[in-house]
């Protein structure tokens, strides 16, 4: 293997030959589940991200699996899965395995799982994403994590970048960490989702309308504790967080402009270029990312599930 893995259940791992396990229940029902033999993955970036081969993510994962899955997302922050076709049903069931599913109150979603937002840019359709942002950050529990599948593509560029919270936080000075692990900041959908952009006929105003009263703005730590790993990380995004609460107007945006870019240093981060059916899995916790929008006036379809997570949170005395 190309690293040390440190979850337990991850030395299974390339024990056989077989991918695959079929089950009967006791009505007779066959099913073929996706298994931990001949599983490797490997670290393609200092700061985050791995390659994962040798599974079928098409068919039913076993939960020995999914727990692998687990742990190398909190060990790895992004996983990069190839060629993996997977329908939208199969790709709302993979998600499924490991949490509850957002349904985003703007983006269309695929008419078989309305689980799956279809994100499908073009000249008519630009892309929104060219910017660094943690997704649904103004909900009370953000997403655990996203599932992003590569559909149709451009011939070239539509790369995504990823950036980890917790390499960016870890590099600050003691004293700043000290001075952000008191602060708490807002976070807002109407900040990236304008009635500008979004509103431009009747009845996709109403609906802009109704997802923000449906999402007030929610406020959260500057800095919040991995519930895994215990880890501490930047939690703040340029596209949904507005203001930190106890600093003034200047002096929050100040802050916040040197987080965000120091989040997007290119240390702390690993940039993927798809190929169709590639599967991206992040921690959505403490990441950040970007869609280059660099394709005009090529198409880009990719699907994306959501896995709901927990309220965020800062915990004392765990990491520096």
């Amino acid at each position: 293997m190309p690293f040390l893995c440190r979850a337990v259940a991850l030395q299974a791992m390339c024990a056989g030959e077989c991918r695959t396990r079929t089950e009967i229940s006791l009505i007779g029902v066959k099913t073929v589940f996706a298994t931990l033999s001949c599983v490797q993955v490997t670290r393609i970036s200092p700061a985050l991200g791995a390659l994962v081969t040798g599974v079928d993510l098409c068919q039913p994962i076993s939960n020995d699996l999914r727990d692998a899955i687990s742990a190398n997302l909190v060990e790895h922050q992004v996983l990069f899965f190839e060629n993996q076709p997977l329908t939208p049903v199969q790709h709302r069931d993979l998600a499924q395995r490991f949490g509850e599913l957002h349904v985003h109150p703007i983006y269309p979603n695929s008419g078989d799982a309305k689980e799956i937002i279809v994100l499908d840019t073009n000249d008519k359709n630009p892309p929104d994403s060219d910017e660094w942002h943690t997704d649904v950050t103004f909900i009370e529990q953000p997403p655990l994590g996203a599932l992003l599948s590569a559909r149709v593509l451009p011939p070239f560029g539509g790369d995504t970048l990823w950036a980890s919270g917790i390499a960016a936080y870890e590099a600050l000075s003691d004293s700043f960490k000290e001075f952000i692990l008191t602060l708490t900041a807002e976070h807002d959908i109407a900040a990236s989702f304008t009635i500008e952009r979004y509103g431009n006929s009747p009845e996709t105003r109403k609906m802009v309308e109704n997802a923000r009263l449906k999402n007030p703005p929610v406020v959260h730590p500057v800095v919040r504790t991995h519930p895994v790993s215990k880890q501490r990380g930047i939690f703040v995004n340029y596209s949904f967080t507005t203001r930190i609460m106890e600093l003034s107007t200047r002096e929050s945006e100040m802050v916040l402009n040197y987080l965000t870019s120091h989040v997007s240093k290119p240390e702390f981060t690993v940039r993927w270029k798809w190929k169709q059916y590639d599967l991206a899995f992040w921690d959505n916790r403490l990441t950040q990312h970007y869609a280059t929008a660099d394709y005009m006036p090529h198409r880009r379809v990719m699907h994306r599930a959501t896995i709901l997570g927990d309220k965020p949170y800062l915990e004392s005395g765990i990491a520096s």
